[in-house]
């Protein structure tokens, strides 16, 4: 159909429709073409107002492409496509993992797994379905853990495009902790699916 409105529109004949047809279908089925159309239809730099201390400021940050997605990156911070880690550029001890899931996850499995994983820093809270003005509000699972050696978050996360992930972040006790968490969140609240 939009083969027919874009011949309408140019005035093309009959005998080009057949070509015209054949190298957007092309176009459509090619690989490439999805992360190329991502890449455009996001633009490689936004704004962001970042509420730290000293009030709210505007802090820019570039979008970084993953496997299957993208998301924005602030200055000071690391991405890391093939492991699809983001840290703090100076202290890698602070990071969040990133991890597309399928479709048809089943988040009880996944909050099993998750208070397995963080049993071992201690007790366990689950702030699921209370996350109103965090940036993550769009989270199904949030299991956090609070400790001696700082945070640790199990977070399954969907898009607002319904697209789900899973984030594993670790932010230990230290001076850059409330460095790391508040851009990290915005960061990860721009995760979006390139496939």
């Amino acid at each position: 159909m939009m083969v027919l409105m874009l011949t309408a529109c140019t005035g093309v004949t009959k005998s080009d429709d057949h070509t015209k047809e054949e190298a957007l279908e092309a176009e459509a089925t090619s690989p490439d073409s999805t992360v190329a159309d991502a890449i455009e239809t996001r633009p490689a730099v936004e704004n962001f107002e970042l509420l730290t201390s000293e009030g709210n400021h505007s802090l820019e940050a570039a979008l970084q492409h993953g496997k299957g997605y993208s998301l924005y990156v602030f200055e000071n911070f690391t991405f890391d496509a093939a492991k699809g880690r983001l840290s703090m550029s100076n202290n890698l001890g602070y990071y969040v993992d990133i991890e597309v899931l399928p479709s048809d996850y089943d988040l009880e499995q996944l909050e099993i797994i998750g208070e397995e994983e963080l049993s071992q820093f201690g007790v366990m809270q689950n702030y699921s379905g209370e996350l109103v003005e965090h940036p993550l509000v769009f989270a199904d699972l949030y299991l956090q853990v609070s400790g001696e050696e700082g945070i640790s978050d199990y977070i399954v996360w969907k898009s607002e495009a319904g697209d789900a992930f899973l984030f594993r972040l670790h932010n230990p006790k230290g001076e850059e902790a409330s460095d790391f968490a508040g851009p990290v969140l915005i960061s990860l609240s721009t995760v979006q699916s390139e496939s």
